[in-house]
C-alpha cells in the first residue's frame, strides 16, 4: 500500500522542523553568558554567538529571497539593534575569523532575531502550494534550484550550525566559562 503524502502533510512536516531549529535557538541561547557565546576553542574557530547570528542572517536572506519580502535584517530592525560592525549585506559567508569574533550579541537579541526570521518563515510555509514549490529560485546551479530544494537546504543548513554551536558551547562549559 502507497501512501501518497498531502500537500498539508509537508507543510506540518516543515513547520515541525521550523519548531524543532526554534527550540534549539532557544536551548542555546538561554542564559548565554558572553564569555561562553564568544568562547572559540582555537582562534580560527567560529563562536556560538556567530554560528547563532549567520544560521538567522542565511535563514533571513534565502527566505526573503523566496518570498520577495524584506528581510527581518532591515524591515525588523535587527541591523541597527545588534549593531555589528558589517556591512548590511553581511550574512557571513566568506567572513575571516577576526570578523567572526566581532559578533558580541546577547542571547536575547540573537533568540528575538532568529524568531522574527522563522515567524516569516513559517508564514510563507504555511501558503505552500505545489506550483509553489516546483518553482525555480536560482538557475546558477545545474539542475536549477527550486523553492522546495531551497528550503530543505536553509532548514539543513541552520541544523549544522546550531550543532556546531550546540559543541562549542558545551565545550566552554566544560572549560568552566560563563
Amino acid at each position: 500500500m502507497s501512501v501518497e503524502p498531502t500537500l498539508e502533510a509537508l507543510r506540518s512536516l516543515l513547520l515541525d522542523h521550523v519548531d524543532r531549529i526554534d527550540e534549539l535557538v532557544d536551548t542555546l541561547t538561554d542564559d548565554l553568558p558572553t564569555p561562553i557565546g564568544t568562547y572559540r576553542p582555537d582562534p580560527q574557530s567560529n563562536t556560538v554567538c556567530w554560528l547563532l547570528w549567520h544560521q538567522a542572517r542565511v535563514l533571513d536572506d534565502h527566505g526573503s529571497d523566496l518570498t520577495g519580502a524584506p528581510q527581518a535584517w532591515t524591515a525588523g530592525g535587527w541591523f541597527d539593534r545588534l549593531g555589528l560592525p558589517f556591512p548590511v549585506s553581511a550574512t557571513g559567508y566568506g567572513q575571516s575569523a577576526d570578523e567572526a569574533g566581532e559578533v558580541v550579541v546577547s542571547g536575547s537579541h540573537l533568540a528575538g532575531y532568529h524568531h522574527d526570521v522563522t515567524d516569516r518563515l513559517r508564514d510563507y510555509v504555511r501558503g505552500l502550494d505545489v506550483d509553489e514549490l516546483a518553482r525555480v529560485v536560482d538557475t546558477r546551479w545545474d539542475p536549477p534550484v527550486t523553492a522546495s530544494v531551497r528550503i530543505v537546504s536553509m532548514l539543513d543548513d541552520s541544523i549544522q550550525h546550531l550543532g556546531q554551536a550546540s559543541y562549542v558551547r558545551g565545550l566552554a562549559e566544560r572549560a568552566g566559562l560563563g
